[in-house]
C-alpha cells in the first residue's frame, strides 16, 4: 500500500511566488501618499493582455486599502480647491465692485471720471510718440471693391447751398483777419487721389476712394502765424507751427480738434470727391476732412471753419467722454 501524498501549494504558471507577493504588499504599505495618489488603481475586472506573450488574459483586482487611501486624498484636494476658489472669486468680485464705486465717485474731467481721463491722456502720449509721418495707411487702389457707407449727420441737419458756401480760415500769418475761400480756390491746389480704409469708432470700416488737396499744400498756400513770427517752414521748422488745428461745420454744431502732426500726414486731405464723384450732402459736401490716421469721428464733414490754434481746440466727442486724440 502506497504512502499518502501530502498536498502542496500549486502556483499557476506565470504568477509570482508567494514570498514575492508578500514583499510587494509590504512595500506598497510603506509608500508615501503622494506615490499612492500617482498610481491610479486598475478597475475591478480589468484585464491586461500582452499580444506577444501568448499567455491568457490576467485579471487584476484592486487593493481596497490603496483605493480607499487614494480616494481620500482626492477628496481632500477637491475640498481644498473648492474653498480656495470660493475665497478668490469672492475677493475678486469685492475688489471689482469697490473699484467701480471709487471711479463713480471721482470728480469729472472732460465728461469722464478723472482717472479714466488720465488713462486716455496716457494713451494719447504713447500714440503721439509712436506716430511717424512716413508710416502710411495701406492704399487699396485696384485691390478691393469701393464701398459707399454713410454714418453721422451732426452739423448737417439743414440743407446747404454749395454755390454760396465758403470756407473760413482763421489764425493766419501776419495776424490777418479770417479769410473766406470758395471751393474753386481750393481746387486750384495740387489734386491728390487715394484709396484707403475709412474706420469708424463703432467698429465698422469701408474702402473708399477720395480726391482733394493735401493739408500740407493747403497750409503752405494759406500759412498760419508761426510761434517765432518767421515765415512758415513746414519741413525744416515743424516746431515753429501752431500745435493744433480746429475745424467746425458752418453752423458750429459739430467740431473737432486735431494735432498738427496728424494734419501734416501726407494722407490727410481736404476732400471734395468720393469714389470718382463730387461729395454728396450725406458725405459732407462740398468739402470734408479725410485722414486715415484718425477714427471717423475726426473726419469732419461739411467744413465751415479751419482754425490754426496754439491751444487745444474743443472737440465734440471728447466733451462727451471720448478720447480727444482718437488716433489709429
Amino acid at each position: 500500500m502506497s504512502e499518502p501524498i501530502e498536498p502542496k501549494n500549486i502556483v499557476a504558471a506565470g504568477s509570482p511566488a508567494p514570498e514575492l507577493q508578500v514583499e510587494e504588499a509590504k512595500a506598497a504599505e510603506t509608500q508615501p501618499p503622494e506615490r499612492i495618489a500617482a498610481e491610479v488603481p486598475t478597475a475591478a475586472g480589468s484585464t491586461e493582455i500582452h499580444a506577444d506573450s501568448g499567455a491568457a488574459p490576467k485579471i487584476t483586482e484592486p487593493d481596497p486599502d490603496k483605493l480607499a487611501r487614494w480616494n481620500e486624498q482626492v477628496l481632500r484636494r477637491m475640498r481644498s480647491q473648492t474653498r480656495r476658489s470660493f475665497v478668490v472669486g469672492g475677493a475678486a468680485i469685492l475688489a471689482g465692485w469697490a473699484g467701480w464705486h471709487w471711479l463713480q465717485t471721482r470728480r469729472e474731467d472732460g465728461g469722464v471720471a478723472w482717472p479714466l481721463r488720465r488713462a486716455l491722456d496716457t494713451n494719447e502720449q504713447l500714440a503721439r510718440d509712436y506716430f511717424r509721418a512716413k508710416r502710411l495707411a495701406p492704399d487699396f487702389h485696384g485691390k478691393a471693391p469701393l464701398e459707399d457707407r454713410v454714418n453721422g449727420d451732426l452739423g448737417m441737419e439743414d440743407p446747404i447751398d454749395v454755390a454760396a458756401w465758403g470756407l473760413s480760415v482763421e489764425g493766419l500769418a501776419g495776424g490777418r483777419k479770417p479769410l473766406k475761400l470758395a471751393l474753386d480756390e481750393i481746387r486750384k491746389l495740387p489734386r491728390v487721389e487715394m484709396t484707403t480704409e475709412f474706420k469708424c469708432i463703432e467698429g465698422w470700416s469701408a474702402v473708399m476712394q477720395w480726391a482733394g488737396v493735401r493739408f500740407t499744400d493747403f497750409m503752405a498756400a494759406y500759412p498760419p502765424q508761426t510761434r517765432s513770427g518767421d515765415p512758415l517752414d513746414i519741413k525744416n521748422s515743424p516746431e515753429d507751427l501752431p500745435p493744433y488745428v480746429g475745424m467746425a461745420t458752418p453752423d458750429g454744431a459739430y467740431y473737432v480738434g486735431l494735432d498738427v502732426e496728424s494734419m501734416l500726414h501726407p494722407q490727410s486731405l481736404l476732400a471734395y470727391e468720393i469714389n470718382g464723384a463730387p461729395l454728396s450732402d450725406e458725405h459732407g459736401a462740398p468739402l470734408r476732412l479725410v485722414t486715415p490716421v484718425k477714427y471717423g469721428v475726426k473726419n469732419l464733414k461739411r467744413i465751415g471753419t479751419i482754425r490754426y490754434s496754439r491751444v487745444r481746440p474743443a472737440d465734440y466727442w471728447a466733451e462727451e467722454g471720448y478720447d480727444w486724440y482718437a488716433g489709429l
